[in-house]
């Protein structure tokens, strides 16, 4: 199942180690070695193309002619940052946040999901006074120090970052209902005992290194409601989950039928070009803004507000939430039909074009199958299509292919897993 690293790529990964060092990290036992990609596909140097069934980064297409088309024209005329005036920041803000709740009504513009969220926290803290964080068990939300800190997935699953608690996710799978709340309450108390109040409760909108769930919308409410009886906000990290992904609704938080405080986005929001915000509240911004002073220097940038813009009005024209539900009800049940054949499937979590394939050793035990997930993915890879695998474990499949998949891609892709996983 999986194929030897040619000369050419081992001296790739070669150089690349020698250049870039240790830090960065690769997909696959065979990396790809991509050079070019066009909409659901990217071709490596050999030509040979993958069918992307992950990258939510160019949520409508790899190389899309369209934002292509609109970063160029505006990088011709201007390009400067937003201490000036310009229209192209104000005319977005202005379209972009009638996509929310009417309660937020300002927009910070950054580069990175990474700042938002480090935005969306020195908000919280200094506008309610108080320290603590909370966040889910294996979280991932960012790549500062301050977010390293609370994203326990990218080291051992333990927080490293000060005043931070964790929590249990909403695990419908493995944990009885209630269990994120009363998690919840356990570390409010665990945070009185020890003088702290919370700033922020944190959370991805469908816990995607979690595991990929979508929780009861009535323990959201509570889970949220006490957190503010206890002094803190709610943040909405909609880095993954946003922009019609979930199929039912535009944003993931919508599925709780609760309105965040502030609400983070990443590059998403301008197909992989570098652009991303904080939405929220006014009388908060309004608070952070007179007691610090804040300014992201290319944040809110004409170019990048063009690719946003652009990006919104594709989805929105493209119908692309709509075709996240249609095409994602789709590979659900594809994938159910996939479950009734191979027992190595213990679970199924899927909301429009954020599905979670839990692999199991049986379905008795639920024993995670962290090995057969490590096969699947690459073996997928080999067959020429692109997953992951999430959760701490490592034994969860991870679906979340660009905005623009159809129906044809998902017969693709559903049998492709359906031969690799005879293989196994």
């Amino acid at each position: 199942m999986t194929a030897s690293i040619t000369s050419s790529t081992t001296a790739m990964l070669e150089r690349r180690h020698r250049l870039l060092g240790a830090g960065y990290r690769l997909f696959y036992q065979q990396p790809v070695h991509a050079v070019r990609g066009e909409g659901v596909w990217l071709y490596d140097a050999d030509g040979k193309r993958y069918l992307d069934g992950y990258n939510n980064v160019v949520s409508v297409g790899h190389c899309h002619p369209e934002v292509v088309a609109a970063i160029a024209r505006q990088a011709s005329t201007l390009n400067t940052h937003t201490r000036y005036i310009t229209d192209a920041i104000l005319d977005f803000a202005e379209d972009f946040l009638q996509e929310f709740p009417d309660e937020l009504g300002n927009i910070t513009m950054t580069c990175t999901g990474s700042e938002s969220n480090d935005l969306a926290l020195r908000i919280s803290r200094q506008t309610t006074g108080n320290r603590g964080i909370i966040v889910t068990r294996w979280a991932y939300h960012g790549v500062t120090s301050l977010l390293a800190g609370l994203s326990p997935s990218l080291g051992s699953g333990t927080p490293c970052g000060e005043h931070v608690w964790l929590i249990d996710p909403p695990d419908g799978y493995r944990h009885a209902p209630g269990q994120m709340l009363a998690s919840v309450n356990r570390a409010l108390e665990d945070m009185a005992t020890q003088g702290i109040r919370p700033a922020a409760l944190l959370f991805d909108t469908l816990f995607s290194s979690d595991g990929i769930f979508g929780a009861d919308a009535k323990e959201i409410q509570q889970v949220v409601a006490q957190v503010r009886a206890a002094g803190g906000l709610y943040i909405a990290d909609e880095v993954q989950a946003g922009f019609g992904r979930t199929g039912s609704h535009r944003w993931g938080f919508a599925r709780y039928g609760v309105t965040p405080d502030l609400v983070s986005m990443g590059k998403p929001m301008g197909n992989g070009h570098p652009v991303a915000a904080v939405v929220g509240r006014p009388a908060l911004f309004d608070a952070f803004g007179n007691a610090q002073r804040y300014f992201n220097t290319f944040g809110g940038n004409p170019v990048s507000c063009q690719a946003a813009q652009t990006v919104l009005n594709i989805i929105r024209r493209d119908r692309l939430q709509e075709n996240a539900a249609q095409v994602g009800s789709y590979i659900e049940a594809g994938l159910r039909r996939l479950a009734k054949r191979h027992e190595r499937i213990g679970d199924i979590r899927a909301y429009g074009f954020f599905i979670g394939v839990e692999l199991v050793t049986s379905r008795q035990s639920r024993q995670p199958a962290t090995d057969d997930a490590v096969r699947l993915v690459n073996g997928m890879r080999q067959a020429g299509v692109l997953i992951s695998a999430t959760g701490p474990h490592g034994n969860i499949l991870k679906i979340r292919p660009p905005l623009v998949f159809t129906q044809q891609h998902a017969d693709i892709l559903l049998d492709s897993l359906d031969t690799v996983m005879a293989a196994l």
